[in-house]
C-alpha cells in the first residue's frame, strides 16, 4: 500500500490537475500558475501541506501537461460484426469508472482520456456480449515494448465486465513470476482486493477498491498471487459458477497442465449444452473474453500445415500443445472474443488465416482486427534510444549506450564469457574469480544512478539493474556470486571507511567523465525529454554509504517471489541488481530500470525487441540510464529500430486505405528483414518469400579485401560506360516548393531494367549485409518486369563529399568521394551508419510529386506524433511516402510502378579513420542504394538458407 504522505500528494495533484484543465490556454500553464493552484487547494485543507514536497508536485504537473499522445490506427474486417457500443451502453459502468479514477492519481488527464478512447475502440471491435447466437471475434493489439500494454488490457477487462462478459481468462506468460506479476496488477486494476488471503480470511483491499467499496460489484477470482496460485486441481474440483454471478477472472500460465485443467473444468462444470454435430460440450450462457498477453510467445502453432491443391489446410492437422489448448478453450464457448497483446506481432501475422481443425476450431490469426497503439511522447523506445537514419549515420540517438568488448577474447572463443559458452561454463577474468572491468563500471554506474535518484527525491522509488548475459542458470549462479562478492567489497569499504578512497576516486572519475557529460548533452540535444538539475559531487559522495547499503543482488529464476518483491518494498523502494536470462526476456517488468548489461546474442527481430527491457518510461532519470552492450548488438538494434518504424508507418498507410489484417500480413511476410521472427514460427523451414516493393535498400556493410573492392569498382565503371551509350546524363536538379534544389553528380533517365540487372549481377555484396543481396535484388527486378513493373529506371551518380577527392568513372564522368567513418570496429568488414542522404531519395520527383509526398509524410506524422523526436511537422518528405507516391500516385500525381531509382556513391577509403586497414590500399569503396516504388502486385522472390547457415547467422528459435 502507498504511504499516507504519498496518498496526500496524489490527492493534491488530482485537485490541481482539475483546476488546470479549466485553463483555456494550456500553453500558459507555467510553474507559477501551478504554484497558485496548489495554494488554492491547500487553502481548502491546510493539513495537506504537512510534509508536502511542492517542487516535486510542480515537476510532476509540468510533465503531465507537456505530454502529448498520438492516435491508434486500426486494420479491421467487419464481416459478421454488428456495431453496438454507443454512449447509452456506457452509463453506470462501475468497473471502468473506478479504474479510471485510480489511474488519474498517477497519469495525466490526457493519458487517461487516450486510454479510454483506445479501449473503447478495441471493445467496439468485439461483439456485444448480450448478442445471442454463435459468434467469435479474434484480434490483436500491438503496443511497444514496456509501454503499458497491461494498463490497456486492464482497462479493456473492466469495460468488458461492465458490458456483460462473464468469464475473463488472462494468459499471462510462461513463468510463475510473470503470472504472479500480472495477477497483482489486475488485483489493483480490476478486483480491488489481494488474492493471497487464505479461505475465510478478511480480504485485503487494494487499488481500485479505494474508489468504490461496494461489495456487490466485487469480481470473483479463481487464481491468486502466490507461487502456487495458478488454476489448481483443488480449485477446479470445488469451483462452480452460474450466469447470475459477478464476472470471474482467471490469470493462468501458458502451461500444458494448467490449460488442460482449465479446459476440463470448463467442459465438465461450466458447459450447459452439447453440440449436436460433434458432441462437444459447450458454454452458451456465459460470454468469454480471453486476453493473450505476449501473444507471439508459445501461442503460435509452429507445426507445419499441409495445404491441399486448393490451398485449404488439412482439417486433421495436429497443432502444437499450447495453441491447441487455447483454441479448444475458445471453441468451448458459443460466444467468445480473443484479444492478443504483443509488441512484436510478426509471428501472429504468419498464422494461416484459414487454418481450422475439427476439435480446435479456427487458428488464432487476428482476422477481425489489428490495432496499433500510439505511444505517448514520454515513451522511450528503440527510435529514441538508437536514433534514426540521418545524412551520415544516426540522428538523435540518446547518449546512453556504452560498448563492451572485454567479456571475451578477440576470436570470441575465450575470456570471461564467450558468446558460444555452454551450460556449466564457469566465467573467469584473467583466470580469476573476477568481473570484467566493463561490468564493474556498470555496477558503479548503477550505484551513482541510485544516489542521484535519491537526491532528486526519488529515493523511495524502485531502482533496478539488469545483467542479462546468459540463458543458463548454472552460469547465472556463478555470475551472481561474483557480483555479490564485488558488492560486499564495496559495502565494506564505503560503510566502514577503510581503504575507501580508491573506490570513491573511481566513482568520482566515472561521475565527471560520464554522468555530468551525458546529462549536459541531453539537456542541450534533447530538451523535449525534460530538464535535469545540477548536482555537485559532494552531494553524491555524502549519500554513497546509505544508498549502497540498500542494494541487493538477486538471481531471477522464475519463482513468484521475484515478482512480489517490488510490492513488498513499495514503502521504501527496492534497489536491486537482477541477474537472469530467459525469465527476463519477455513480459516481466523491472521497475525503475536504470542500468543494463546485455550480451545475449540472439538476432531474431522479435526476441531482441522483447529483450529490450530498458525501453519504457523513465521520468526524471532518463539521463541516468545506461546500456552496456556489444557493437554487434547495437548494430542489430539500430537495424530493427528502423525496420520497426518502417512497418508501423506501413501499417498507418494501410489502415488509412481500408486494408484488412490479412493484407497487412502479406506485407509483413514478404518484408526483406530476414530475422523478423523464429524460423519455426514462420513455418517456412529454410525458405522466405521476400518482396522489396516499397522499400529502400542501401549498402552499409562492405568487404575489406582490396581485390573485391577493385571488382566492384570495375563493375561500376562498366555500368557507367554502358549508360553513356544511352545518351548524356543531365545535372540532378528539381524544384522543391518553388525553390531549386541541386545535387553534385549525374542523372540518367529511362534506363532499361537489363542494365540494372547486369550491374547487380556483377556487384559483390558482403555476406553480413542485413538486407542487401545483389543477386536476390537482380532476381526480384526480373520477376517484377513480368508484371510490367520496374521496367524503366532512373540512375543517379551522386558525389559531394568534403574530402574533395574526385574519382573518375568514365570519359568526362567523375564525382567527389563521400566521407563515411567506420561504424563499429569489425575485423571482417567495413560498416557505416548511412550511405545516402535522405533528401537524395526524392531526386526523381518533380515539384508536384514532391509536395504530394510531403503531404503524405505530414499526414502520417499527425496521426502519431509521439513516435517522432520533435513536435514540429517535417519539412521534407520521408522515404516511405516518396515510394508510395512513386508507386501509387496521389493528389493528381500519376503512379509510376515501372520506375525504380538506383543510386551510386563512391566512398573515400581514408575516411574510415584509424580503422581503415586494408581499405587504405583501394582507390574507392563503391556503394549503391535502390528505392523501389510501392506495388500492389504481390510479386516475391525466394530466399533460400540451409539450417546450418541460419543457425550460425541468426541463432536458434528461443
Amino acid at each position: 500500500m502507498i504511504s499516507a504522505t504519498e496518498r496526500t500528494n496524489l490527492k493534491v495533484i488530482k485537485f490541481v490537475q482539475e483546476l488546470l484543465l479549466d485553463e483555456d490556454d494550456k500553453a500558459a500553464i507555467t510553474p507559477a500558475l501551478i504554484e497558485e493552484k496548489i495554494d488554492l487547494v491547500l487553502a481548502m485543507n491546510p493539513k495537506w501541506a504537512d510534509g508536502l514536497d511542492r517542487q516535486e508536485l510542480v515537476d510532476e504537473l509540468i510533465r503531465r501537461f507537456s505530454l502529448w499522445i498520438g492516435q491508434d490506427t486500426t486494420l479491421q474486417n467487419k464481416e459478421g460484426h454488428i456495431d453496438w457500443l454507443i454512449a447509452a451502453r456506457k452509463q453506470d459502468w462501475r468497473y471502468w469508472q473506478r479504474y479510471r479514477e485510480w489511474l488519474e492519481r498517477d497519469l495525466s488527464i490526457n493519458a487517461v482520456e487516450a486510454l479510454d478512447q483506445s479501449t473503447d475502440r478495441v471493445l467496439s471491435l468485439l461483439e456485444d456480449p448480450t448478442r445471442d447466437g454463435h459468434w467469435d471475434r479474434r484480434g490483436l493489439v500491438v503496443g511497444h515494448v514496456q509501454s503499458g500494454k497491461t494498463s490497456h488490457y486492464s482497462g479493456l477487462i473492466c469495460k468488458a465486465a461492465d458490458a456483460g462478459y462473464k468469464v475473463v481468462i488472462v494468459l499471462a506468460g510462461m513463468h510463475n513470476n510473470l503470472r504472479s506479476q500480472t495477477q497483482m496488477r489486475l488485483e489493483e486494476a480490476f478486483l480491488g482486493y489481494e488474492t493471497s488471503a487464505l479461505d475465510g480470511e478478511t480480504l485485503q483491499p487494494v487499488g481500485v477498491y479505494e474508489f468504490n467499496t461496494d461489495p456487490e460489484i466485487r469480481p470473483n477470482c479463481a487464481t491468486n498471487r502466490t507461487e502456487k496460485g495458478d488454476f489448481s486441481t483443488r480449485v477446479a474440483r470445488n469451483l462452480a459458477i452460474t450466469p447470475e454471478q459477478r464476472p470471474w477472472l482467471f490469470v493462468v500460465k501458458k502451461n500444458k497442465t494448467v490449460l488442460e485443467r482449465l479446459l476440463g473444468w470448463i467442459r465438465n462444470h461450466v458447459a450447459n449444452t452439447q453440440d449436436r454435430e460433434t458432441g462437444r460440450r459447450i458454454v452458451t450462457n456465459l460470454p468469454l473474453l480471453l486476453i493473450d498477453d505476449e501473444a507471439d510467445n508459445a501461442s503460435v502453432d509452429t507445426n507445419e500445415i499441409i495445404l491441399d491443391e486448393n490451398g485449404k489446410p488439412d482439417e486433421e492437422h495436429q497443432p502444437t500443445t499450447i495453441n491447441r489448448l487455447i483454441r479448444r478453450i475458445l471453441h468451448s464457448f458459443s460466444r467468445s472474443a480473443y484479444v492478443g497483446y504483443t509488441a512484436t506481432p510478426f509471428a501472429n501475422i504468419f498464422i494461416h488465416e484459414k487454418a481450422e481443425t475439427r476439435e480446435e476450431g479456427p487458428d488464432l490469426f487476428p482476422a477481425a482486427f489489428i490495432v496499433s497503439l500510439a505511444a505517448p511522447s514520454n515513451y522511450v523506445g528503440p527510435a529514441k534510444v538508437f536514433g534514426t537514419l540521418g545524412d551520415n549515420g544516426r540522428n538523435k540517438a540518446l547518449p546512453l549506450f556504452r560498448l563492451v568488448s572485454d567479456h571475451c577474447t578477440s576470436d570470441g572463443f575465450g575470456g570471461w564469457l564467450p558468446p558460444n559458452h555452454k551450460n556449466g561454463f564457469h566465467p573467469l577474468y584473467n583466470g580469476k574469480e573476477e568481473l570484467p572491468p566493463s561490468l564493474n563500471e556498470a555496477i558503479d554506474a548503477f550505484i551513482l544512478a541510485c544516489v542521484v535518484r535519491e537526491l532528486r527525491g526519488q529515493g523511495r522509488k524502485h531502482c533496478s539493474m539488469l545483467i542479462h548475459v546468459t540463458r543458463f542458470t548454472s552460469v547465472q549462479k556463478a555470475i551472481h556470486s561474483q557480483v555479490q562478492d564485488r558488492m560486499r567489497h564495496l559495502k565494506q569499504r564505503l560503510l566502514r571507511r577503510i581503504d575507501h578512497q580508491p573506490i570513491v576516486s573511481a566513482l568520482r572519475q566515472l561521475w565527471e567523465k560520464d554522468f555530468l557529460q551525458a546529462t549536459k548533452q541531453m539537456a542541450v540535444s534533447f530538451p523535449e525529454i525534460e530538464p535535469f538539475e545540477d548536482i555537485a559531487w559532494e552531494q553524491v559522495e555524502a549519500l554513497l554509504p546509505n544508498v549502497i547499503a540498500d542494494i541487493q543482488v538477486r538471481t531471477i529464476n522464475g519463482t513468484a517471489r521475484d515478482a512480489l518483491d517490488y510490492a513488498d518494498n513499495r514503502e521504501n523502494g527496492l534497489k536491486v541488481i537482477a541477474i537472469g536470462g530467459d525469465k527476463l526476456s519477455r513480459g516481466l517488468t523491472l521497475e525503475g530500470l536504470t542500468v543494463s548489461y546485455f550480451l545475449r546474442a540472439s538476432k531474431m527481430y522479435d526476441t531482441l525487441m522483447q529483450m529490450g527491457r530498458w525501453f519504457g518510461y523513465r521520468p526524471r532519470y532518463m539521463d541516468l540510464c545506461r546500456l552496456y552492450t556489444t557493437s554487434d548488438l547495437v548494430e542489430w538494434f539500430e537495424h530493427i529500430a528502423d525496420a520497426s518504424e518502417e512497418l508501423r508507418e506501413e501499417f498507418d498507410f494501410m489502415a488509412d486505405s481500408g486494408a484488412t489484417p490479412r493484407e497487412y500480413g502479406l506485407k509483413v511476410q514478404s518484408h526483406p528483414v530476414l530475422m523478423v521472427t523464429s524460423r519455426l514460427k514462420m513455418r517456412t523451414a529454410k525458405d522466405l518469400d521476400l518482396s522489396f516493393s516499397g522499400h529502400l535498400l542501401e549498402t552499409v556493410t562492405f568487404h575489406r579485401e582490396p581485390e573485391v573492392l577493385e571488382k566492384n569498382l570495375a563493375a561500376t565503371k562498366r555500368f557507367i560506360s554502358a549508360l553513356g551509350n544511352l545518351g548524356k546524363p543531365r545535372k540532378p536538379q528539381q524544384y522543391r516548393n518553388g525553390v531549386l534544389s541541386e545535387w553534385e553528380g549525374y542523372l540518367w533517365e529511362s534506363v532499361p531494367y537489363q542494365e540494372i540487372v547486369d550491374f547487380l549481377n556483377c556487384y559483390q555484396c558482403h555476406p553480413k549485409a542485413k538486407k542487401v543481396d545483389s543477386l536476390l535484388l537482380s532476381q526480384f527486378i526480373s520477376s517484377m518486369v513480368t508484371e510490367n513493373e520496374l521496367t524503366s529506371w532512373t540512375v543517379a551518380l551522386i558525389g559531394g563529399g568534403s574530402s574533395r577527392k574526385p574519382l573518375r568513372l568514365d570519359e568526362g564522368i567523375s564525382v567527389e568521394m563521400l566521407q563515411r567513418t567506420a561504424h563499429g570496429k569489425y575485423q571482417d568488414r567495413y560498416s557505416i551508419g548511412r550511405l545516402m542522404s535522405p533528401r537524395d531519395e526524392a531526386i526523381d520527383l518533380d515539384d508536384r510529386a514532391w509536395m504530394a509526398a510531403l503531404a503524405e509524410t505530414r499526414r502520417v506524422f499527425r496521426a502519431d506524433p509521439a513516435r517522432n523526436a520533435s513536435k514540429e511537422e517535417p519539412d521534407l518528405p520521408n522515404g516511405p511516402a516518396i515510394r508510395r507516391i512513386r508507386g501509387f500516385g496521389a493528389n493528381g500525381v500519376s503512379a509510376r510502378p515501372d520506375r525504380g531509382v538506383l543510386f551510386i556513391y563512391a566512398i573515400d577509403p581514408q575516411s574510415a579513420g584509424e580503422d581503415a586497414g586494408l581499405l587504405a590500399s583501394s582507390p574507392a569503396v563503391i556503394g549503391f542504394a535502390i528505392s523501389f516504388p510501392a506495388s500492389h502486385s504481390g510479386t516475391t522472390v525466394r530466399y533460400k538458407a540451409n539450417n546450418t547457415l541460419w543457425e550460425q547467422e541468426y541463432g536458434g528459435a528461443e
